[in-house]
């Protein structure tokens, strides 16, 4: 069984090995951020039972199912944001952490977003595919360009 302490350092260095992920305690609270924008909360190191506030999409309905997740608070519930208390039983640490993924694709900037969620040897080529078309000189195709009259 995972205690809680133990299993948000884990979720904390999981979400810090996000691209662009960093640190910030605002309130202090420790938050991950992308970009300046916050992409999980984890609260206060004060043995409360929280564990962490993440913005949901896909998983928010079946998250909300659960008896230790709730709507968070100030408004942020209304746009998928949901606080994760501790469970009765083991921490689901897998689960939440493809919620802290769902939660950075929710708030990274889509360029960003895309590019952690593409396998390490694509985003290589894929790099230097779009490099070459740009130094070739060539356009998008279905892109037209406006005329000049």
């Amino acid at each position: 069984m995972t205690t809680v302490k133990p299993a948000k350092a884990r979720l904390l260095k999981y979400a810090l090995a996000k691209p662009e992920a960093t640190l910030e305690h605002p309130w202090g609270e420790n938050v991950t951020k992308v970009h300046g924008k916050v992409f999980v909360f984890f609260g206060i190191d004060d043995g409360s039972e929280y564990v962490m506030g993440v913005k949901l999409t896909k998983a928010l309905l079946y998250a909300k199912s659960l008896p230790n997740v709730e709507a968070m608070g100030y408004g942020l519930g209304k746009s998928g944001w949901v606080s994760v208390k501790t469970p009765k039983g083991a921490l689901p640490v897998a689960m939440y952490e493809e919620w802290i993924d769902e939660s950075y694709a929710n708030v990274a900037p889509k360029r960003v977003s895309r590019a952690a969620a593409a396998p390490q040897g694509a985003r290589a080529s894929k790099a230097s595919s779009r490099t070459s078309t740009r130094r070739a000189g060539r356009s998008s195709p279905g892109r037209a360009r406006p005329t000049r009259s």
